[in-house]
């Protein structure tokens, strides 16, 4: 037992009684702080000024209601959300989620992970995060234009391009974007095109910004696959989800020469043996808002499975790109009977505890989502930087930029493993790494 030790049970357990009955945010604390008790044997000095306290604790908390008015003339109301995390290096980045799953402990995990994100992209911004438990499926486009005017009514009070910059997530896309963006210029009489990030490419968006979270993954893992001296060419992947992310990890994952035998969405997962038709699940889910079932109707060779578990095909490499703690022990137990040797993380937190353990214990190479997935608020920064100037850039140039950080935030967290005598788990390297450049900003400007 380290001398640490006690001392990271004392913070974890007050944490605990001061954020009952939030889990989410628990096990994404619980990670971190097991991986500071690395640091702080090493390095002391990160136990001073409160300063892990502070860390877990967001500078700011905003739930707000929501009512809008739907198309039967009811009056509904949710309930909206925004973390504002740690400031220390940027103006808070984050996206907001809208999903009925959404509450404030999701919120505060999804913002603390994003600490961390933000910092290995070596892009100046803080993290934050935001929502509501609004579901946007099933709803009209007036609905959801409603809703989205009504949510930004009250939230354009927290934000801007030097404060705090959203961008989307889980049933926030460029549609919903369009719709807060066109309220927030409407509230503040100023086209702060800075303010949001995800907008659409005629009116400050980015090149690269549908396709970064998926793309950046992928160069990740193809970056981790190098290092022991494998190709993604050749490779056989699984893709958990079939939204953004997974679109374009499947369709970038192709391109680079590897096949994709299987994905899936909320409704069962698709055996696909010889590769996915990636402008056929294109059109499908972000042209028709279809099904798998529908994919699978038109698709030769594809094979629908309500039952079971994508995590029962066999391949080479598993990115899971649908939700948080979707892999657990027995998923992960599964994995490795199937032959997996990379997995890599496109969701925030897919993995429970329980399955890290599992993937440590088999010697999988195991990139966490704080470094796989953050391609997205990476670009999501570049964006930022072209608003910025009045400036856009190719989308050549600016993949290209992607695909580096994405190869630096890798070798950061290899390089940062083996300093600390733990080469290869790249969960202790992402979070000491992520920490260690928030933590000393926060030193050097003082106990705020």
């Amino acid at each position: 037992m380290s001398s640490y030790d006690d001392q990271i049970a004392g913070y974890y357990n007050k944490l605990l009684q001061r954020n009952a009955g939030e889990p989410e945010f628990h096990q994404a604390v619980a990670e971190v702080l097991d991986s500071l008790k690395i640091v702080l044997n090493k390095d002391p000095h990160y136990n001073d000024y409160g300063l892990i306290e502070r860390l877990c604790e967001p500078e700011r908390q905003v739930i707000f209601r929501v009512p809008w008015v739907n198309d039967k003339n009811e009056v509904k109301v949710n309930r909206g959300f925004r973390v504002q995390f740690n400031s220390a290096l940027g103006p808070y980045k984050g996206g907001l989620r809208f999903h009925p799953s959404v509450n404030l402990g999701i919120i505060k995990f999804l913002g603390f992970e994003q600490i961390f994100k933000n910092s290995l992209t070596g892009l100046p911004i803080g993290g934050g995060k935001g929502g509501s438990d609004f579901d946007p499926k099933g709803k009209s486009e007036q609905e959801i234009m409603r809703f989205c005017q009504s949510f930004m009514t009250e939230l354009h009070r927290h934000i801007g391009e030097y404060r705090d910059v959203p961008a989307g997530d889980i049933g926030v896309g460029g549609r919903e974007i369009g719709y807060l963006f066109g309220q927030f210029r409407r509230l503040t009489n100023q086209h702060e095109s800075g303010v949001l990030t995800g907008k659409g490419l005629t009116w400050g968006g980015s090149l690269v910004r549908t396709e970064a979270t998926g793309y950046g993954l992928v160069y990740l893992t193809e970056e981790m696959m190098e290092a022991n001296g494998e190709s993604i060419d050749g490779a056989r992947v699984i893709v958990s989800g079939s939204g953004n992310v997974a679109i374009y990890a499947i369709e970038k994952a192709q391109e680079l020469g590897a096949t994709v035998v299987g994905f899936s969405d909320s409704s069962g997962w698709v055996h696909t043996p010889n590769g996915v038709d990636v402008a056929l699940l294109k059109d499908v889910k972000e042209v028709r808002r279809g099904r798998v079932t529908d994919y699978v109707s038109e698709a030769e060779g594809a094979v629908f499975n309500p039952e079971g578990s994508i995590w029962d095909l066999e391949a080479d490499v598993a990115l899971p790109c649908a939700t948080q703690n979707e892999i657990d022990g027995d998923h992960a137990r599964k994995l490795v009977e199937n032959g997996i040797k990379y997995v890599a993380e496109g969701a925030n937190m897919p993995s429970t505890a329980e399955a890290i353990e599992v993937y440590r214990e088999n010697k999988l190479h195991f990139a966490p989502g704080k470094a796989a997935n953050a391609g997205g608020v990476a670009t999501s920064a570049l964006e930022m930087q072209q608003n910025a100037s009045r400036d856009s850039w190719s989308f050549e140039y600016t993949d290209e930029r992607l695909k580096k950080i994405m190869q630096g935030i890798f070798r950061n967290i290899d390089s940062t493993a083996a300093e600390y005598d733990h080469e290869g788990d790249f969960v202790v390297g992402a979070n000491i790494a992520g920490f260690k450049k928030v933590a000393d900003a926060m030193f050097a400007q003082g106990v705020i």
